[in-house]
């Protein structure tokens, strides 16, 4: 953080603002700045002098006088209510501002105005500041110094540091999909919904807190608005190691990229509600292309784990007939096309249809979803009688590179898609799936890797659709290393007790026939 001189370049607001009834609180951030928080305080405009607006000081264990010089200004000053805190110990400048942010949701304050306790942020420019949110055409407003790049340097901005600030915003623009000029600022306004809706205490309590909370924002699908602010650097001291900031920027991109990916998962970037069905991967090799060309046209088919029937609409397509059944199903209203769906709970152990009636069975990505899968395939074997319907089963492989390399690094964490998605209760390996059916009692008739659904990541495009072709190379190589998911098509052999029944049936049929031809 740093401070202004009292005057310098200040920005004059407009002389009434119409908070339309909304509370608001300024919330400084301060440490050691016993000589400039008074002249913070008295630069906030007097078009703010009013009762929805109060003032928030916490004086993060300073090692000055602070939070002395806070108290004096409050009991001076009476133009709107003043409220110090100081922290018991040191909890850095992310760490003071959840205290901050929650302090304000606490006590239902509808916005909340971050101000450096330095000075470095012009109080002058509040009014403007807050428009967008008053007008609820914003959950956030950042006031940037990068609008406008020629003033950033004039405004003082060190060369390093102006470069710096634009390779990294264009790097973390990049990763997020986003489009700001500046993501450094700490001149930042929200709508404390808005916050309220994020887990921003689980967020560092180091600089880059501020990069946290965008990436939380943005993948919240929260408005976020910029307006122009104008950049000052003086004599002051910088509490920021640069070169370590950036490390943290860096390392802080790569780690939420990684979860908008499900690669990797972590609880603050987990900021949506969990898919309660996934989308179809079509236009590219993936388990449900390979799934819906091994479907023979005609056949009649139980799709187990329907979801919202979207495979069996393709399955459709092909003239096939389609029975879904899953724990939640569309209602009959919704239900697409001719797909009978039957809502079943697939851990229980008897089934609702006359399995032996289909031709093929689908478990698409249902296996490892089972608390009990060998229970499940020696149910559905049953079943099915003495008919040998064909098994189409798609899942998971945990050997993937990238649990591998998690592993590598002590990591192994589930989240809400992916490999390691939470729900999953048993996870598989080629060697121990093809094991699992062997002594299931089906009969394996191919089983092949597929690569990651790298264009569900990255978008449609020519890279993930060469990213899918390099995968399908790599898995000629090594199938258990580089395939992200199993398929299989394998065949259910009937029970030792169905095949003594058959075997009977069909000796009394032949039998009869050898005695006709004798008689």
């Amino acid at each position: 953080m740093r401070h202004a001189p009292q005057g310098a370049g200040a920005v004059t607001g407009p002389d009434c603002v119409d908070l339309k009834g909304k509370r608001v609180l300024v919330f400084i951030v301060a440490y050691n700045a016993a000589t400039t928080i008074e002249k913070v305080l008295t630069r906030i405009p007097a078009s703010l002098h009013t009762p929805e607006v109060e003032v928030l000081i916490i004086d993060d264990s300073s090692k000055d006088d602070t939070f002395r010089n806070g108290l004096r200004f409050q009991r001076q000053n009476s133009a709107f209510k003043i409220t110090v805190l100081r922290t018991p110990e040191n909890q850095g400048y992310g760490g003071n501002q959840k205290l901050g942010y929650q302090y304000a949701i606490d006590n239902n304050f509808d916005i909340v105005a971050l101000v450096h306790g330095d000075g470095q942020y012009a109080p002058e420019k509040l009014p403007a500041l807050l428009a967008p949110l008053l007008a609820g055409e914003a959950d956030a407003v950042f006031g940037s110094r990068m609008i406008d790049k020629r003033a950033a340097r004039a405004g003082g901005m060190p060369l390093y540091k102006w470069i710096g600030n634009q390779i990294l915003t264009a790097f973390q623009n990049r990763m997020l999909g986003a489009a700001l000029s500046e993501f450094h600022s700490g001149y930042r306004l929200y709508a404390t919904k808005a916050l309220a809706q994020i887990p921003f205490e689980r967020n560092t309590n180091n600089f880059h807190f501020d990069t946290e909370i965008i990436i939380q924002l943005v993948l919240k699908n929260l408005r976020i608005a910029e307006l122009p602010i104008p950049t000052y650097y003086g004599d002051e001291i910088c509490h920021v190691n640069g070169m370590k900031y950036a490390a943290d920027i860096f390392l802080t991109m790569l780690r939420a990229r990684a979860h908008q990916m499900n690669i990797f998962f972590d609880r603050k970037f987990d900021v949506n509600p969990p898919e309660e069905t996934y989308d179809l991967k079509l236009g590219f090799e993936s388990s449900h292309t390979a799934a819906i060309a091994a479907a023979r046209p005609g056949s009649h088919i139980l799709d187990v784990g329907c979801g919202s029937g979207y495979i069996g609409l393709e399955l459709l397509k092909k003239g096939c007939r389609v029975t879904g059944m899953d724990r939640y199903v569309p209602e009959a209203s919704e239900a697409p096309g001719q797909i009978n769906f039957i809502c079943w709970d697939l851990d229980r152990k008897e089934f609702p249809v006359n399995v032996s009636q289909f031709d093929q069975i689908f478990m698409l990505d249902i296996i490892e979803h089972l608390k009990a899968p060998e229970e499940f395939l020696d149910e559905l074997r049953f079943a099915t009688g003495c008919k040998r319907p064909e098994i189409i089963m798609t899942t998971a492989n945990v050997a993937f590179l990238a649990t591998r390399a998690m592993l590598l690094f002590g990591q192994f964490n589930y989240g809400k898609k992916g490999i390691l998605d939470a729900t999953h209760t048993r996870l598989f390996t080629f060697r121990s799936l093809a094991e699992l059916l062997k002594q299931s009692g089906y009969k394996l008739l191919e089983i092949r890797g597929i690569p990651a659904p790298f264009p569900k990541a990255l978008g449609h495009n020519w890279f993930s659709r060469l990213l899918v072709r390099l995968n399908g190379a790599l898995i000629r190589i090594s199938r258990g290393l580089f395939s992200y998911q199993i398929f299989v098509c394998a065949e259910a052999a009937p029970t030792v007790d169905n095949l003594l029944h058959e075997t009977i049936s069909g000796s009394d049929a032949l039998r009869a026939n050898v005695q006709s031809r004798v008689a």
